[in-house]
């Protein structure tokens, strides 16, 4: 039980491998905008206290490893995130002063899994991703030990 957290009355580990991507699947995650995204979304889970434990932006999605408290659902946690940092998006990059309507930066869905047990895999992956995305480098066993 050493990774697990404590709540008034709760003993948990809630970790999730989250993908988010960009509206339309744009390519514009590059240089400034990616780090100011990485800096937006690190101060958002900070905010809630949910500890991202890795995180690695492509041009066109993010990956993150997220620990969220139990009080907090995944969907609620990724409506927040998506939600709180397109708002900051808009007024920090791309110098939107008013009318948040109807605009969106992300899209609608995402993808999300438990990490479970093989969390070093997960975090590999995630570090790895530019390298896996180009083929440089083979794809990670992610099935971990046969069970006779």
């Amino acid at each position: 039980m050493k990774d697990w957290q404590s709540l008034a009355h709760t003993k948990w580990e809630c970790k999730y491998h989250i993908v988010i991507v960009p509206k339309y699947r744009m390519k514009i995650l590059y240089g400034k905008v990616k780090k100011r995204i990485g800096q937006i979304l690190r101060e958002l889970c900070r905010y809630k206290d949910i500890e991202l434990l890795e995180g690695h932006a492509m041009p066109d999605h993010i990956h993150m490893c997220i620990s969220v408290p139990p009080k907090y659902s995944i969907a609620m946690t990724i409506g927040y995130l998506k939600g709180k940092s397109a708002i900051r998006i808009h007024r920090e990059i791309l110098r939107v002063t008013k009318g948040f309507t109807n605009k969106n930066f992300w899209t609608r869905g995402y993808c999300v899994s438990t990490v479970g047990l093989n969390e070093e895999q997960i975090r590999e992956y995630i570090k790895n991703q530019e390298d896996i995305d180009t083929g440089r480098q083979g794809l990670l066993n992610l099935d971990g030990p046969e069970i006779n």
